[in-house]
């Protein structure tokens, strides 16, 4: 009788492939000067040891794919996925101005030879104000149209770049709390609308990652590795602080040193035996430009201790 397999119930972390972003270096915009310059970027997630990256804001990384296919070669950085941000809540009459805003991230997404476009909803409440612009909650008919608006721009991006959307529920948008994703979810198709997790935004707004890896497994097409500081978390919950305040009040932290736990959210997810990107966002803006790298060094560090 052969041997028992030792490796058999082993999870297949090495289906996922980590990589970090422009968030992780401070970056939120295409063009602002409390960030660091992109080279320096280029060349600091690649010293940290990291091989894939995200775009970040269109416009913060040169937009000729040429010119920006060897800026990332020549480090050995590949891309991994773009960023858009949408309101079709709003209806169909947003549709144009959306896919103005979409359609220059795809192609270049694509060029890149990236298969995946990060789709972030928008803000209900100002990220730099923090006055409210919309209702935290969706009426019924708005529901219909983000449904609806999502299914057409995966239909749209996968047909014209041959690109797949992740929706990457967010603090502050109308696709932040455990009920509202999984509202989401259960109306959308499945084949077309996967979900990006980010770790971190999901225990901002209360949810359980390994429960929704563990429930919603066949949606999960992409993550995000983040954590929040409890005790931060529970002052901006406290006060209603705004996601952009909170964040330079320190309410995102490096791993280990937050919540949730990385290991149980990598184990769920490698028993899903998927090929996915879990991308390092540990949002920081702004930001001194010599804090990165020591974090990115540290957490990329600590992500080959949990198997990656």
């Amino acid at each position: 009788m052969p041997a028992p397999d030792a490796t058999a119930n082993v999870p297949a972390r090495h289906r996922i492939r980590v990589g970090s972003a422009p968030d992780s270096w401070g970056v939120w915009f295409a063009d602002d000067p409390a960030q660091l310059p992109w080279r320096q970027f280029l060349d600091e997630v690649a010293d940290a040891g990291y091989e894939w990256i995200e775009l970040g804001p269109y416009g913060y990384l040169p937009t000729d794919p040429a010119r920006l296919r060897d800026e990332t070669q020549r480090r050995g950085l590949t891309v991994s996925a773009g960023t858009v941000f949408t309101a079709l809540h709003r209806g169909p009459a947003t549709w144009e101005a959306t896919w103005a805003h979409v359609a220059p991230v795809a192609e270049l997404t694509a060029a890149m030879g990236a298969r995946h476009l990060v789709v972030i909803p928008s803000f209900w409440r100002d990220d730099k104000t923090a006055e409210i612009v919309e209702d935290p909650e969706l009426t019924a008919d708005q529901w219909r149209h983000l449904t609806s608006g999502m299914e057409r721009l995966a239909r749209e991006v996968r047909e014209r770049y041959g690109l797949g959307i992740v929706v990457h529920p967010h603090a502050d948008t109308h696709l932040d709390t455990e009920a509202h994703v999984e509202r989401f979810l259960d109306a959308t198709d499945a084949s077309l609308v996967p979900l990006c997790l980010d770790t971190g935004h999901y225990a901002y707004c209360g949810g359980d990652s390994v429960r929704l890896i563990e429930t919603y497994g066949e949606r999960i097409g992409y993550l995000h590795l983040k954590q929040v500081d409890p005790e931060v978390l529970a002052d901006v919950l406290a006060k209603g602080t705004a996601f952009g305040p909170a964040v330079r009040q320190g309410v995102m932290c490096e791993p280990p040193r937050g919540v949730p736990a990385l290991e149980p959210v990598l184990a769920a997810a490698s028993r899903l035996n998927a090929d996915l990107f879990a991308i390092v966002e540990q949002d920081m803006y702004p930001c001194p430009p010599d804090r990165p790298l020591p974090i990115a060094r540290r957490t990329r560090g600590f992500l080959r201790g949990c198997g990656l």
